[in-house]
């Protein structure tokens, strides 16, 4: 069996120079990825600049998901198929003759010395012959179950949620699937967030709120201060036009 090699150097730059072609690029997974099968194939859709972490956006065969991926989980050898072995058939069993009586071969008479005839036994009919078994039939190798999800094998993984804010009051989530980050920072607009937040326990509902009403007075702040800005330079435009 070929050991599968993690993606060197050198593929990497041919996965980006193949992306930039705009041909997809075919990798196999190792046994080192998590919570997909190994040896299970997958396209790279995208390598970030920064090879850091898991940084190789890949789309898992007969999965609409994507997910990232290290270089240590994944190779461009393609891995070897099984034979499945199937048992030999057995030989016919050789068919063997039945004994037949031999036949006396023909003679001459010889004169009677005697009045009466010597009787002789018939001979017996031959034994049926026997049909040989028919060969059995071949074993048909299990199919092997095909991959409904890109983690469906094994134990499902945790799923994390994460909402941050910026001190402008600007908003994104991400999304972790045990160690994958599945869904990398995504805007997100406030509005969604506070009636998200009314589904939340009290605690987590106050402390977004908070956060957002904060983003608001700053907000304010921000329009009296430009409101202030305009206003002072329609003056001087007046005045320079009178």
């Amino acid at each position: 069996m070929v050991a599968a090699n993690p993606l060197s150097e050198q593929d990497l730059a041919e996965a980006r120079q193949e992306l930039a072609a705009g041909r997809p690029l075919t990798v196999w997974f190792t046994p080192a990825a998590v919570g997909v099968p190994a040896n299970g194939s997958a396209k790279v859709i995208s390598i970030d600049e920064v090879a850091e972490g898991d940084f190789i956006q890949v789309k898992p065969a007969g999965s609409r998901d994507t997910m990232f991926c290290s270089p240590s989980e994944l190779t461009r050898t393609r891995p070897a198929r099984k034979k499945v072995q199937r048992p030999a058939e057995r030989a016919p069993e050789p068919i063997v003759p039945s004994e037949e009586a031999p036949q006396a071969a023909s003679t001459p008479e010889k004169p009677r010395s005697e009045p009466e005839p010597e009787w002789t036994p018939a001979p017996s009919p031959p034994a049926p012959q026997k049909a040989p078994p028919p060969p059995p039939a071949p074993v048909k190798a299990p199919d092997r179950p095909r991959s409904t999800g890109s983690r469906s094998a094994g134990r499902p993984a945790e799923v994390t949620v994460t909402l941050n804010a910026t001190a402008e009051g600007e908003w994104t989530v991400e999304v972790m699937i045990g160690k994958k980050r599945t869904v990398r920072p995504t805007p997100v607009q406030p509005g969604d967030v506070a009636k998200a937040a009314r589904a939340l326990p009290s605690v987590v509902a106050e402390a977004i709120d908070a956060s957002l009403e904060a983003a608001r007075q700053r907000q304010l702040e921000r329009v009296e201060r430009l409101s202030a800005e305009l206003e002072a330079a329609q003056r001087a435009l007046h005045e320079l036009i009178s």
